[in-house]
């Protein structure tokens, strides 16, 4: 006879189970409060205090999410960062110093050298990007059981850049694959537990649903390359010296693709939000655990809105806060008895005597750059999280049943090199 333990029913005697949602429980106000205290810090910290930010943020994202009413746990420590960040600087600085002496040695070498160091940073940034996924992963628990990941990641970066130049190449149209293939790539050694993932998301099926967003972004390519076309023909054929071609045909024409160039620029960034989510909805549906399957019904809409909100809170704030700011900065300063008018920046003493001046403006930029971070991570990190995640249904939640626990904790290296390359996500 088979015992079965308390609380975990083989697959077969507790058969499927219904779709699975993913809740977001955070407060808002909470995720502000610690926002703004981590940007006080970080001010005093001179930016130092980051690493634990974000080690905070993201525990706080990971608790309040919950799928199938078991909430997500983040181990990561801000000391990590730290370790990960200082390792990346013995990397990128001697890069960096050598890239600078040949510049002093020859200029001509330094025009040379541009296009390896470019390659170089592509390939670091793809190499970081890649560990940095595995750091989060094996730091993330659900169940008891955590995530982890192998594979290479210079393999992973090499295969982006291939794929990065043949979609240049097609002007975007090869876009679906290199993602297909990408992420085919990082699933087929991403694991919960013993599970191992996988990701079938069909190419064919990107470009389909995105061929109009892709027309539309390359229509003032396509209208130059027409245009070109058209022109050439007519010299060829002689007319281009007609007063009819030369003048209000010509001029009609130009003022054409003028007001189309306009209106694309109007319109394009309403697009992407548009793009991101057709594409997050497509990632979702390819996404494998086993039996294990996600969905997404993400709108654009929802993505579009919160740029919006995004766009006019951050200039609500910033004018806000400079205004503060500038009150405080005339109260200190009149404390010292001085006056802006007496401030000369090309005037070497003046500088020294207006030292207060100085630091009043310059706290005080800081100040509102670190209140426009409050915004910013309240609307794309913290309002996209919740978006997306609540956007999620998974099916067959049951083959997540019974997973035994594997894999390690990765160390933090790729999230230092992506923060010192700037290509960290979240």
């Amino acid at each position: 006879m088979t015992m079965i333990l308390p609380g975990a029913l083989p697959q077969s005697a507790s058969g499927p189970r219904p779709d699975a949602t993913v809740k977001f429980t955070g407060n808002g106000g909470e995720f502000v409060g610690l926002c703004a205290r981590g940007a006080l810090l970080q001010l005093v910290t001179f930016g130092f205090y980051r690493f634990w930010l974000a080690t905070d943020i993201r525990r706080h994202l990971w608790s309040h999410t919950s799928i199938d009413g078991e909430p997500l746990e983040y181990t990561g420590r801000g000391r990590e960062l730290v370790i990960g960040f200082l390792i990346a600087l013995a990397v990128l600085v001697p890069v960096n110093i050598v890239y600078f002496l040949i510049g002093i040695e020859a200029e001509q070498a330094k025009a040379f050298a541009s296009i390896p160091l470019f390659l170089f940073y592509a390939l670091f940034g793809q190499f970081a990007v890649f560990r940095a996924r595995r750091y989060r992963l094996t730091r993330t628990i659900w169940r008891g059981v955590r995530f982890w990941m192998t594979g290479s990641g210079w393999n992973y970066a090499f295969r982006w850049l291939g794929w990065a130049l043949f979609a240049t190449i097609t002007l975007g149209l090869a876009y679906p694959w290199m993602r297909a293939s990408l992420e085919r790539y990082k699933f087929a050694h991403t694991y919960y537990g013993d599970l191992r993932g996988s990701f079938v998301g069909r190419p064919s099926e990107f470009l389909r649903r995105g061929i109009g967003l892709w027309l539309f972004c390359i229509m003032p390519l396509l209208l130059l390359v027409a245009g070109g076309v058209i022109n050439i023909g007519l010299k060829e054929i002689g007319l281009s010296e007609i007063d009819a071609v030369k003048g209000s045909g010509r001029d009609g024409a130009a003022a054409a693709l003028l007001i189309i160039g306009v209106i694309w620029l109007l319109a394009a960034p309403f697009v992407w939000p548009f793009f991101r989510a057709l594409e997050w909805r497509w990632w979702a549906k390819g996404v494998r655990f086993g039996e294990l399957s996600l969905t997404s019904d993400l709108r654009g809409a929802e993505l579009l809105k919160t740029y919006v909100k995004l766009f006019l809170m951050a200039m609500l704030v910033s004018s806000v806060m400079s205004m503060v700011v500038a009150l405080i900065g005339v109260i200190v300063v009149s404390g010292f008895g001085l006056k802006f008018s007496q401030f000369d920046p090309e005037n070497l003493m003046s500088l020294a005597r207006n030292i207060p001046i100085i630091a009043a403006v310059a706290i005080g930029y800081l100040v509102v750059l670190l209140s426009i971070g409050v915004v910013q991570r309240f609307f794309l990190t913290r309002e996209m999280w919740r978006i997306i995640a609540t956007s999620i249904i998974a099916s067959h939640i049951e083959s997540a049943d019974g997973v035994a626990a594997r894999g390690e904790a990765a160390n933090a290296l790729g999230e230092g090199l992506a923060d010192g390359l700037d290509v960290a996500g979240f």
